[in-house]
């Protein structure tokens, strides 16, 4: 997950340390796996001479003690473990078991960024060691520190602004060799899941994983992030709904200058302070970007980390910042996609089993069980888009989507008894951002018309 000011990522730089790289994977291979270890052996002579009922620590990995051990080596990898974090979230329900779930929190509640000297190495080596001459200040503290790199502020100079005038800007430096720790620190995650068999089969880890590997690599070329943060700029730049910032030309693979937004955060304690209309329209903004991403666009930003929105009120736009996630679909997979998602707001059953076997979410092997409760799943998801749903549809507290995303939740273990194949690469980030999406508009407890923007974006659709 890149993030210029979300992923993840802590703001409050009081509990920050300093870090450097460790990037020797054997050596730490062996070091962790010692003390996990030492750590098993220990909780099993304990459990020997206790009275008390075993079945009260199920696993012997998952003691304290090896949970603190994994968490501290857990946050000098923050990529993978956050990556994988976000990978095992179904809707606002996560499928790990509450040990493993919370290392994922404990993880991403902690924050660690370069020593200063680590950082002007970073810089040199990408923008050469005259590299201050672009900018009239750069503070070397940063702001924010997210999975895979660092948020600065700084003030790019006229000179080398494109408005030829002195202009604010956020710098994410990447952290050193995280393109080569990939592997290694994804290794520690696979460990730790696959510890005790705490999984079911129904995951397919080994899928998950390799999707994983295959996003972290992509998100951590800057210069691709730089292109989709343009492309979304031609995209919405006449949309007074939206602000894309613009990009510095001189960014590169692992330092990105972006225009520097002034919104705050639409999550967390930033709620309370909204009014309803504010959180109205942001959650309508952010299911309608959603849709038009997908059948507009074919282009998504599929980390819907509540810190990539952020609300301005002086100009009452949703103001991105964050395109490192951002993902491709062809012309045959969206036509597919559609299709499934039109039949589930129809409530066909039919189409949703044709649809569902055509883009492989289903082998037509499956039993009546997973078949229904796939189906099922669908149809709850495009209940918000029906004919016969009163809209504004009501998202949050005491509201039918918090009843329907409860049956979701109940469908899930039966899918992941019964499923016989992984889902298909693609929905892996889809259905994380919609869902996402959804469960933004839960948190800010706002009304959205949401059959109008189904109907605005899916009327016009043409399919080949």
């Amino acid at each position: 997950m890149c993030s210029t000011l979300g992923g993840g990522e802590t703001r409050n730089s009081s509990g920050w340390r300093p870090f450097c790289q460790d990037r020797r994977p054997r050596n730490r291979n062996r070091g962790l796996a010692a003390s996990l270890g030492y750590g098993m052996a220990s909780e099993l002579v304990r459990r020997s001479t206790s009275s008390s009922d075993e079945n009260v620590a199920p696993s012997l990995m998952l003691t304290e003690g090896n949970v603190k051990r994994l968490v501290s080596k857990l946050t000098q990898m923050r990529g993978a473990a956050l990556k994988l974090g976000q990978f095992m979230s179904i809707q606002d329900s996560h499928v790990l078991p509450p040990e493993v779930e919370d290392i994922f929190r404990r993880v991403q509640d902690s924050a660690h960024y370069m020593p200063d000297w680590q950082m002007e190495k970073v810089m040199q080596d990408t923008l050469g060691s005259s590299w201050m001459t672009n900018f009239e200040s750069f503070d070397r503290l940063p702001f924010a520190a997210a999975s895979i790199g660092q948020v600065h502020s700084a003030v790019l100079a006229a000179s080398a602004s494109p408005t030829g005038r002195p202009e604010p800007v956020a710098v994410k430096v990447q952290f050193p060799n995280i393109v080569n720790s990939i592997d290694s620190d994804i290794g520690y995650v696979k460990m730790l899941l696959t510890a005790g068999r705490l999984l079911p089969p129904g995951l397919f880890l080994e899928r998950t994983i390799h999707v994983m590997k295959e996003e972290m690599a992509e998100e951590c070329d800057y210069s691709r992030e730089a292109s989709f943060l343009r492309r979304f700029g031609e995209s919405l730049g006449r949309d007074e709904r939206f602000k894309v910032p613009w990009v510095w030309d001189g960014s590169t693979k692992t330092v990105l200058v972006m225009e520097k937004v002034d919104g705050v955060s639409v999550g967390g304690s930033n709620i309370n302070k909204l009014s309803q209309r504010d959180r109205d329209d942001i959650a309508a903004r952010i299911v309608d970007l959603c849709l038009r991403e997908l059948f507009v666009l074919r282009l998504m930003q599929t980390d819907p980390n509540w810190t990539n929105f952020l609300w301005n009120t002086r100009t009452r736009r949703v103001e991105l910042v964050d395109f490192g996630a951002t993902r491709e679909y062809s012309k045959e997979f969206i036509d597919n996609w559609l299709r499934l998602l039109s039949a589930a707001v129809d409530e066909d059953r039919d189409a949703c089993v044709e649809w569902s076997r055509k883009l492989g979410y289903l082998t037509g092997e499956e039993n009546e069980v997973m078949v229904d409760s796939h189906v099922r799943s669908m149809v709850l998801l495009g209940t918000p888009f029906r004919v016969g749903t009163p809209q504004p549809f009501r998202f949050g507290r005491g509201s039918a989507w918090a009843d329907i995303t409860a049956e979701i939740r109940a469908q899930i273990p039966v899918m992941l008894q019964h499923r016989l194949t992984p889902p298909p690469r693609e929905t892996y980030s889809l259905n994380r951002k919609l869902s996402g999406a959804f469960l933004l508009a839960s948190r800010l407890n706002a009304s959205v018309d949401c059959r109008t923007l189904w109907k605005s974006v899916t009327d016009g659709y043409r399919f080949e």
